[in-house]
């Protein structure tokens, strides 16, 4: 498979470029499995030839028994106890998933895999149970105390949460086992290269939003159902501030980080880098109607619909940027232009 575009450098028409599109940021070209290798995934419950059989059974051990004692608290409804279990049950899933994480890269590394790390779902689903872990552990004490936090400063707060966890969570599952380093993620340049990249993502912006529109009027005429926005417009300026803070700054940041700088990259070692880039959309897409709901399964239905299918268009772009200038900064560019019009529009739709 070759990529028509040249890349930064290269003639039209050369070799190197027309291979631009598969070889992630600092990594090998593709196809990277080499043939004869034996790997053991998560789901293949044998013992025989694993390099790390304890982590395995512990981890799997582990994420069951957090997964049914969170399910249980969550059909306790809204009582004490019921929300005792479900923090308790993921305080024992989240160490689960990250000895899988680990048994999974032992494994990959063992096989001689050209990315041996966690697949980047598992690494998706512990951020989400870190996530919670983290908002308990911060929220709790903030309500005991009787501090109100509520809209934009609310928001600001879950977005900041929401950093630390994915930040700190690839550091742990990713980084620290050497399967990708932050430069291999994208995060390198001088600082007048950083500012160049940011700025080539930025100009890609509002197109993008063009698209988006386009896509999102096409799905509410067919499903009729228009999501309510994460940072919704306040009216004040001191609120579109906070949002812009929370929706075009920090949150870019940490989701093209995980999303494209750690996922893409990890998977664009092992298949096509348009089957990563792929992948990834749809993973994006999904994390951002996870907590989706409606009065009825018809309702929360097409809320999901439109809300997953109007975010496509930004994260193809994003995964294509990505890997074409191999710089998770020309994405975290795009990602900032792409949400600052989106809080701007709304914000002056709201005034007029």
């Amino acid at each position: 498979m070759t990529n028509p575009v040249p890349g930064p450098g290269d003639p039209p028409g050369s070799r190197e470029a027309s291979n631009e599109l598969e070889q992630a940021p600092g990594g090998p070209p593709l196809p990277a499995e080499s043939s004869g290798t034996r790997s053991f995934g998560l789901f293949r419950f044998t013992f025989d030839g694993r390099t790390a059989p304890g982590l395995f059974v512990v981890g799997w051990l582990a994420a069951v028994i957090g997964s049914l004692g969170a399910f249980v608290g969550l059909l306790a409804g809204s009582s004490t106890a019921g929300a005792v279990l479900f923090v308790v049950g993921l305080a024992v899933l989240l160490p689960g998933l990250l000895l899988l994480g680990g048994s999974q890269a032992l494994e990959r590394r063992a096989s001689g895999l050209a990315y041996a790390g966690p697949s980047p779902v598992l690494v998706f689903a512990a951020t989400i149970v870190g996530l919670y872990l983290v908002v308990v552990a911060v929220v709790t004490p903030l309500h005991l105390a009787g501090a109100r936090l509520e809209g934009p400063v609310l928001s600001l707060l879950g977005v900041i949460l929401q950093a630390v966890a994915v930040i700190g969570l690839i550091r742990i599952l990713v980084v620290g086992p050497g399967a990708l380093s932050w430069s291999e993620m994208g995060l390198r340049g001088s600082l007048p290269a950083v500012v160049r990249e940011l700025a080539a993502g930025a100009v890609l912006g509002l197109p993008v939003v063009v698209v988006t529109a386009a896509v999102v009027w096409a799905l509410v005429s067919v499903v009729g159902s228009i999501p309510e926005s994460p940072l919704p417009p306040t009216g004040t300026g001191a609120g579109l501030a906070i949002n812009l803070l929370a929706g075009a700054v920090i949150a870019p940041i940490y989701e093209e980080l995980l999303f494209r700088g750690f996922a893409t990259t990890a998977w664009a070692r092992v298949v096509p880098a348009r089957t990563a880039i792929i992948r990834t959309a749809v993973l994006f897409a999904l994390a951002h109607v996870l907590t989706q709901g409606g009065g009825s399964f018809q309702e929360a239905a097409g809320l999901a619909i439109v809300g997953a299918g109007s975010r496509l268009p930004v994260a193809l772009a994003l995964g294509w940027l990505f890997l074409r200038r191999r710089s998770l900064w020309a994405a975290i560019g795009l990602h900032a232009a792409f949400n600052g019009f989106l809080l701007v529009i709304a914000e002056a739709s709201l005034r007029g």
